[in-house]
This record gives structure tokens, sequence and C-alpha cells, in this order.
């Protein structure tokens, strides 16, 4: 049965699913799962939210994360898993499968950053959605791949992207090579550009800011854009900032700086819903309970 009709067969009832997935069009050696929630309510005219777990690779509870959004604006959540075992380590799911093991550069179609607009168009053939375009959340690990799917790959598939609490960032310079900066990789100035001028929402907990741990970057590229997340996610913001003006351009993106929260991706889900689907941060007293529960990678 072809993969489109899997999915309309899955989708056609409300619920959470977890449908395998192989991405005949990309890495085909390389399996993956769909964590999916339709509600109720959801119709092939209501928005699609893509999300990008963290680094537990953990698909499953970052779809439930958006289930009260889902419920109360109608979303249909598609989390794309990358486990560990297909995906072993930050090059191969954070960074992108991009580069070998040889540090050559593998073909374009067989990065992972290719996946979610992949999905989003078996989504539209399989008439799940009429949606033209859909929205990508990635919250750490997922905020670093959601950041460089964007400065990779055709923007065409998404309407908004947003990014919570990346561990550290390719900053938008050809003169580095990926990941710390985009050289060496094919991209050219318009592909700069075009990352510059996508509104980009860029979300940092103000209680992020860790300067150690396992799930921190240390490397120096990544020390070098500042001691935590917090202060990287501005780092970032300064950069682009300053590309933009060497271009003679505006930078689009918007950082916004989230009070009370840590590296929390339940929160962060949260608060990227109310944003994107309300227009405004969620309440503080609200933020300032969520910011008293533990977090989630």
């Amino acid at each position: 049965m072809p993969f489109q009709d899997t999915l309309a067969q899955a989708l056609a009832a409300p619920g959470r699913q977890a449908i395998p997935f192989t991405d005949a069009a990309g890495d085909a050696t390389r399996p993956l799962v769909l964590h999916t929630y339709r509600p109720q309510g959801f119709t092939p005219d209501s928005p699609v939210v893509l999300v990008q777990h963290g680094m537990d690779r953990n698909g499953d509870e970052y779809r439930d994360f958006w289930i009260e959004a889902a419920e109360r604006h109608s979303l249909l959540i598609v989390a794309p898993t990358f486990s560990n075992e297909a995906y072993p380590g930050a090059e191969l799911y954070n960074n992108g499968h991009v580069l070998g093991a040889e540090g050559q550069v593998r073909p374009r179609a067989e990065w992972g950053y290719a996946v979610p607009a992949r999905v989003f168009g078996l989504l539209r053939a399989a008439g799940v959605t009429r949606r033209e375009k859909a929205r990508l959340f990635g919250h750490s690990a997922g905020g670093q791949f959601g950041h460089r799917l964007l400065a990779t790959q055709p923007h065409e598939a998404f309407e908004a992207v947003a990014v919570g609490n990346p561990g550290w960032y390719t900053l938008p310079v050809l003169e580095q090579p990926f990941p710390e900066g985009l050289g060496g990789i094919g991209l050219d100035e318009a592909a700069l550009r075009r990352l510059l001028a996508y509104p980009l929402l860029i979300l940092a907990g103000k209680q992020d800011t860790e300067t150690s741990g396992p799930s921190l970057p240390a490397q120096p590229a990544a020390v070098a854009q500042g001691p935590h997340r917090f202060a990287r996610a501005h780092n970032y913001l300064r950069a682009g900032r300053e590309a933009a003006a060497r271009l003679g351009m505006e930078c689009r993106w918007q950082l916004v700086d989230v009070p009370h929260i840590g590296h929390d991706g339940a929160a962060m889900s949260r608060v990227c819903a109310s944003l994107w689907f309300e227009g405004r941060l969620p309440e503080e007293a609200l933020l300032a309970a969520w910011g008293g529960k533990a977090g989630a990678l």
C-alpha cells in the first residue's frame, strides 16, 4: 500500500498514532516514526504543526506537549522521530547528517533536514490536509535541527518556524564551515539572504542559564557563542543582524525572552502555541507555575 494511503488510514480517526515511516526519497536505510495526534475538530483545512523533539528522541512526548493546543485550535500534530538506533549522535540528528564520516558532503536528498517537508507533502498527497504550508517547532536538539533546516532547505513548505532553547547555533556566515557556519556545503549568498529574510521565531528561556551539563554543547565553537543557551540565543540574533547589515537588508528574525522558563520542552511548546494561535505570551503567573516544574529535553 502506498505510504500516503497508510497515512490517510491512520489519520482518519481522532487520537494518537505511531506510524512507521521509511523516507524512500531520502535515506531509506534509516527508519523513522511519525508520532501524530488528530483532535476531533480537525479538518483538512486546519493548521498542521510539525514538531522536532530534543536529544532524548522522544517524539511521542513532544507530540503530547502539543495536545492541549491541538484540541483548542484543531491542530494536526506530527512529530517525525529520529531514533538513537537509526540516527545515533548529534551529527546524524542535530546536524542533519549533512556530512559523512570522512567529512564529505552527503547527497542533499539524504539530509535529515529534508524529512519534515517531505512528510508534509505526503500528508497533502494523502488528502489529510489541504493546507499549502505547515508550521514547524523544534526545542533543544530539535531547535538546532529547526534553524539548520531553515538555513539549508527551501522555505515553501513552511508558513512559520520557531525554535526554542537550542544548545548552539550555526552562524549565518559562509566563511565558516558547517556546522559552525554555512560554508562548504553548497550554499551561497542567495541562500543566506533567504534565511535572514525569513521571520524565524527564536524562544529563549530566561532561566536556561546552566553553564555545564551533558546536554549543553561544550565544543569551542559553541562556547564562543556564550556561556549558556540564553546568551547563545541573543548572540545568534546579533549575528543575524550583523550579516543582514553587511548585505544591506533587514533581518526578519524575532527573539522572545520567556520569563521563568528554563530548559523545558513542555513549557516551550505551550509558549509557542500561545504565540502562534493566540498572539500573546501566556500570563506571567502561568509561566511562573510552569517554571517550577522539571523540564524535558
